[in-house]
């Protein structure tokens, strides 16, 4: 077997079916996004500390929840994404501290398609609650009630001029007594 052979073949088994687990679906959402702000870095690796970057350094994080999962779920699905404060970062292969938050603009993705046509390889399944990190809650997850009351959700099509609107008010905000990741402001 091919070294080509074999990444035919694992991508094949993680990416070809309608439902990719959790492990590997930030892979697609982020690619998505990849495509739709061609003038971010998308430089997410093993633990980087945000996902997306910018000529002006800013800092973009992805976070993404899926209403049908590739496991039988019970109750109703309660989507909820990850914004906890960080205690430390991975940076230059080392573990440094800096309290905060990694990102200033987070991207919070949402699958709500529950039928048999559920696919989260399908951008257009997909809609994005951006919110720019200074007006997230100090809390460890968020829900989409939440979510949805900080953000309107956007189809990936609008995506970039949603994340624009997010970078203009983080970057008009009064910032003179809090700095890049800090939880909140006066």
């Amino acid at each position: 077997m091919t070294k080509d052979e074999v990444i035919a073949s694992a991508a094949a088994a993680i990416f070809g079916r309608p439902l990719v687990t959790n492990v590997y679906r930030s892979v697609i959402v982020e690619a998505m996004i990849a495509g739709a702000l061609t003038d971010w870095t998308w430089c997410s690796a093993d633990y980087a500390e945000h996902d997306f970057i910018n000529a002006d350094g800013v800092r973009l994080e992805v976070k993404q929840s899926a209403l049908k999962q590739t496991w039988v779920t019970k109750g109703g699905p309660r989507p909820s994404w990850d914004i906890a404060p960080r205690k430390q970062v991975w940076r230059d292969d080392a573990w440094v501290d800096a309290p905060g938050r990694n990102a200033d603009v987070y991207v919070l993705a949402l699958h709500s398609v529950v039928d048999e046509s559920a696919d989260h390889r399908e951008p257009s399944q997909w809609s994005f609650f951006v919110i720019p990190a200074y007006r997230l809650p100090t809390t460890k997850r968020i829900a989409l009630a939440a979510a949805g009351r900080l953000a309107n959700a956007v189809p990936l099509s609008e995506l970039s001029m949603a994340v624009a609107n997010a970078f203009s008010e983080w970057s008009k905000a009064d910032r003179l007594s809090w700095k890049h990741g800090d939880l909140t402001r006066p």
